[in-house]
């Protein structure tokens, strides 16, 4: 028998493997390890900073315009008066939003960027410390010591990693996802603005009553208040119908309060 017929052939390749196949096989029979894949996100965006404020600034515009007309309706005025107060009110209120909104997003992403700050200066400074700190977060939600520790350990062996770790367990917040306030004052000021057109509208293609105005802001209280309940995942006559219900509360006691001071001041 010659040396070629004792070699050992060479191992097959390894087949390729079909979506529900059997798992692959290692030369020596065992099954192949898995290859870890990254994990799909499915939950919502929940802090982006642009849903609450783009919410918040539809639902105002809605409401504070039509209530601001209405109670200027209410005064008996002409319906030129009734459309420049309308007017007047979509400007002033969605500037004044935007502002607002960058004001308290770019206050709270300052505070947030300090308190990491500190934080960082922490891992610097007492890594001991903190690395018992981290182990004792873990050990609190029943994780056993020694390996509480382990954890710890390599969470912090990166420094960026360990900043990140810690401003999740402590601060709550993700250093890598914090609102903008840029976004934020945008999606007001159009938010805003889109909302409070809706009781203008009307008169701007003729009207001069004010119940087109009520009837299609009524309308666009209830749509967005639809749309606002299937992101957040509650049905969607719930949201509509709370949202009508407020905004048709607002400019009704709005008109009553324009009626009764217009008479008062004649």
């Amino acid at each position: 028998m010659t040396p070629l017929d004792t070699a050992t052939p060479p191992p097959p390749d390894p087949a390729p493997v079909t979506p529900g196949g059997p798992a692959p096989l290692t030369p020596a029979g065992g099954p192949a390890p898995a290859v870890p894949t990254p994990p799909h996100p499915h939950h919502r965006d929940v802090n982006g900073g642009w849903l609450r404020p783009a919410v918040f600034g539809a639902m105002d515009g809605l409401v504070s315009n039509l209530a601001l007309m209405s109670g200027v309706a209410g005064g008996s005025v002409a319906p030129h008066t009734v459309v420049l107060t309308g007017l007047a009110g979509l400007a002033a209120g969605a500037f004044s939003m935007a502002a607002g909104e960058y004001t308290s997003v770019a206050s709270q992403r300052e505070l947030v960027l300090a308190e990491l700050e500190v934080e960082r200066r922490e891992l610097r400074r007492n890594p001991e410390e903190e690395l018992a700190e981290l182990a004792a977060v873990y050990e609190a939600r029943g994780v056993e010591p020694r390996l509480a520790a382990e954890v710890a350990r390599q969470l912090s062996a990166d420094p960026q990693q360990a900043l990140e770790v810690h401003a999740r367990e402590e601060l709550g917040v993700d250093p890598e996802d914090l609102p903008s306030p840029l976004v934020a004052a945008g999606s007001s000021f159009v938010s805003f603005a889109l909302g409070a057109l809706l009781p203008v509208l009307p008169y701007l293609l003729g009207a001069s009553a004010l119940w087109p105005a009520v009837a299609l802001a009524l309308l666009g209280l209830f749509g967005c208040g639809a749309v606002v309940a299937r992101v957040t995942a509650r049905t969607w006559w719930y949201g509509g119908a709370r949202q009508l219900v407020l905004g048709g509360a607002a400019a009704g006691v709005t008109y009553l309060l324009g009626n009764l001071f217009g008479a008062a001041l004649g």
